[in-house]
C-alpha cells in the first residue's frame, strides 16, 4: 500500500480541488490519501463525492499551534468535525486569518512591495487564506522565484519582516480537543528548521506524556539526519511514525507519494481513531 497523509486542497492553500487532489492521487498510485487542509474541513464532501475506487480517504485537518513562541502544526485525523469544542476552536483560528493577511499586504507595502489585498484574496479564493497565498503574491510580482523562497527572515518566516501573528492553538490543548473529538494527532513535520524556529525534543517528550499519537519523520524538509534522528526520539517517545508529501499541488515542488506512511502504521491510526473511519472510494462523481 502506499499511503499519503498530509495533502492540501484550494479549501485552505493548495492548488488541487479537493476533486482533484483525490483523482491525482489515484493517478500518482495512492492507495489512501489524507486531507488535512489548514484549520478546515471544507472539503471533505467534495472529495468524498469523486473519490476514485481503489483509493482510500483520510479526513482530517492541520491545526494551527504555538507553543513558547514558536509556531508548529498538528495533523489531526479522523475526528469528528462536528464535535463543538474542536470546531469552535477551528473557527477562531480561519477568522483570524482574514486580519492577518490584511496586516502582511501592509507590511509589505511598508517595505516597498506592491502587493495588494485584492491580490492576495484572489489567489486564495474560496480557500482559509495564509503566508502561501501571500507568498505567491510575492511570486507573481517578480520579489521571490518561488513560494519557499518568500518564508525568510526577509519576507514571511516567522520573525520575518512582513511576518504578522494569528491565534494559535496551544498544541496541549490541541491534543485534548482532538482525543476529544475521536481523533488521532501527529506532530507535522518538527524539524523543518528552514521554515523557522523549530520545537525542542524536550517539548515533543512533553506532548507524548499529553498524549501526542505520532510524528511525521519523512518530509521533504527533514534530510537523512534528521530523519534518523526523529526516529530514534519517536522510538525513545512510543510515537508512531508516519510519512507524507505535504502536497500543495503547483504551489510547492512535492509530489503526490514523495514520502509515504507504513500501513502498520496506518492500521494503528485507524485503531485509535473512534471519530471518524477511512472512506472507501466508489468510483467518484
Amino acid at each position: 500500500m502506499r499511503i499519503d497523509l498530509h495533502c492540501h486542497s484550494t479549501a485552505s492553500d493548495g492548488t488541487d480541488t479537493p476533486s482533484e487532489l483525490v483523482r491525482n492521487a489515484a493517478a500518482a498510485g495512492l492507495d489512501v490519501v489524507a486531507l488535512t487542509d489548514h484549520d478546515s474541513t471544507r472539503g471533505y464532501a467534495e472529495a468524498i463525492a469523486a473519490l476514485p475506487r481503489g483509493v482510500t480517504l483520510v479526513t482530517g485537518a492541520e491545526l494551527s499551534c504555538r507553543i513558547d513562541g514558536i509556531g508548529t502544526h498538528m495533523l489531526a485525523y479522523l475526528f469528528d468535525p462536528d464535535e463543538p469544542a474542536l470546531l469552535a476552536e477551528r473557527e477562531l483560528v480561519r477568522d483570524d486569518r482574514v486580519p492577518r493577511a490584511r496586516a502582511m499586504v501592509a507590511r509589505l507595502n511598508e517595505l516597498g512591495v506592491p502587493v495588494t489585498w485584492e491580490q492576495v484574496a484572489r489567489i486564495a479564493g474560496e480557500g482559509s487564506v495564509g503566508r502561501p497565498h501571500v507568498a505567491t503574491a510575492l511570486v507573481e510580482l517578480g520579489v521571490v522565484p518561488t513560494v519557499n523562497d518568500a518564508f525568510t527572515r526577509d519576507w514571511l518566516s516567522d520573525g520575518g519582516r512582513a511576518h504578522v501573528e494569528k491565534h494559535e492553538t496551544d498544541p496541549f490543548e490541541a491534543i485534548r480537543l482532538v482525543k476529544a473529538a475521536g481523533g488521532v494527532t501527529v506532530l507535522a513535520h518538527p524539524a523543518a528548521s528552514k521554515r523557522g524556529r523549530t520545537v525542542p525534543e524536550s517539548a515533543v517528550a512533553e506532548l507524548a506524556a499529553a498524549g501526542l499519537d505520532g510524528i511525521e519523520v519523512d518530509h521533504m524538509d527533514h534530510d537523512g539526519d534528521t530523519r534518523a534522528r526523529l526516529r530514534g526520539l519517536a522510538a525513545e517517545l512510543g510515537l508512531l511514525v508516519t510519512g507524507s508529501s505535504d502536497y500543495h499541488g503547483s504551489r510547492k515542488t512535492c509530489a503526490l507519494g514523495e514520502y509515504t506512511t507504513d500501513p502498520e502504521v496506518y492500521g494503528e491510526i485507524i485503531r485509535r481513531a473512534t471519530g471518524a473511519f477511512p472512506v472507501p472510494g466508489t468510483g467518484g462523481a
